[in-house]
Parts: C-alpha cells; structure tokens; sequence
C-alpha cells in the first residue's frame, strides 16, 4: 500500500518530464533550422533614355548707369529670341524668371573695393523645355554663339530626366529580388541543399547613373547630366535552407 501510495505522483512526474524533454527537443532543431539561412545580393539594371530636358541660362548687360543697362538688356534680348525661335522655341514657349541687377564698384590699386559705382549689370535668367532632348542638346552646343551678335548668354548644364522612373523602379526592383532567389539557389545546390522560404529582405538605393559608368553612392545616384542612363537596384535578401 505504501508503495503504491507514491506510483501515481512519480508516473506524472516522469510523465512531465517526458513531454518536457520532447518540447525542448523540438524547440532546439526549429530554432537550429531558422538559424541555417543564407543571405545573398540580387541586382539588377535596365538601359532608359531620357524623355524630357530643360535648359537654363541667363542674358546679361552692362552699362554705366542702371538705366542704360536695363535698356541695353531689352536691347539684347530679341536677338537670344529670334534664335531660340529659329531652333522651334517661340517666345510662348520660353520662361522667364525675374530680372535681376547689382553694382559695379572700383576696386583700387591696392585690391581693396571702393564704394565708387562704375556700372551696373542687368540680367535675366531664362528656361526651356523639351521632350526632343537631342535639341535641347544641341542648343546648349552651340547658343553661345550668338556672342558673335554682342549677346551675352552664360548657358548651364542641361539637365534631362526620365519621366517614367516610378514604374521602372518597381520592375527593375523586383527583378534584383529574383536574382537574389537565384543565386540563394545555386549556392543551395551546390551543397545538396535546396532554398527554403524568405526570411527577410533590404532594398538597396537606386542608382541611376550614365551608361556605361561605374559611379555610385550610398545615398544614390540620381544623374541629370546625361541622356542616355542606366537604372540599378540591389536586394540583400535572407533564405531557410532546408
């Protein structure tokens, strides 16, 4: 009867411990299999060529008193006009940006400015756009010419975007994350493993950069410099392997 008195609570016991023992064994290989995983980077890179450009720049003169430059500035500018026009930019088509003038002071022999007023400069800077970038390329060749017309036109950089980037990132980007997966199983592969399901993923920074250029930047590249681009996007991305 004593004996028998202690059958029941050492058969729970051992009971527990049992069940305990398979929990914390099945705990150790779940835990043991999220840990097998393999992260590998996918990228990806499509060719676009740009579709819109601007060019700025700005026409200036200068005369010995504010008067006479501003005349001489409205002077000038039907000829930067009538060139524009020529090259299919009408005056409607061009944009204005307020005129803009400051002083001329002597500067003394000593190379200290003076407060003596030789002249004053007029300018006003201008912009246009175009779909037909290649014009808009051409211009910026070869408007500063029209110097040889007594107009000065200090021309910037042309700049020339893609309009269409927002679908193009969600493409090229879901084509690194597939050559992430095809890498994740080659690697598998090669070791008699096959690629489990995705853990997790990072996108990269997109780089747009000039074809054929090798420049990039942590922070990304947006390049505006070039007609012709290339678009980059890198996925990090962590599998099971089973």
């Amino acid at each position: 009867m004593k004996n028998n008195q202690y059958l029941i609570p050492f058969s729970v016991l051992a009971f527990g411990l049992i069940i305990c023992s398979i929990i914390v064994s099945t705990t150790w290989r779940y835990n043991a299999k999220l840990n097998q995983t393999i992260t590998v980077t996918g990228s990806a890179k499509k060719d676009i060529v740009s579709d819109l450009g601007f060019l700025r720049g700005t026409i200036s003169a200068q005369a010995g008193s504010a008067g006479a430059a501003f005349q001489e500035l409205n002077s000038r500018k039907p000829i930067l006009l009538e060139y524009l026009a020529s090259k299919g930019f009408p005056k409607d088509k061009i944009n204005f940006f307020t005129i803009t003038n400051y002083p001329i002071y002597e500067v003394a022999s000593n190379g200290i400015q003076t407060q003596n007023v030789l002249g004053y400069v007029y300018s006003q800077r201008i912009e246009i756009s175009s779909t037909e970038v290649q014009k808009i390329k051409e211009i910026s060749l070869d408007v500063s010419s029209i110097i040889n017309k007594g107009v000065s036109f200090m021309v910037e950089m042309p700049e020339y975007y893609y309009t269409k980037l927002s679908d193009l990132k969600i493409e090229v980007q879901a084509e690194a994350a597939k050559d992430a997966m095809k890498r994740g199983e080659r690697i598998a592969a090669s070791t008699d493993r096959s690629l489990g399901p995705l853990r997790n993923a990072r996108m990269g920074v997109l780089q747009i950069t000039p074809k054929f250029s090798n420049v990039i930047s942590d922070y990304g590249v947006n390049d505006l410099s070039s007609i012709e681009k290339e678009i980059t996007a890198v996925v990090s991305a962590s599998f099971e392997i089973d």
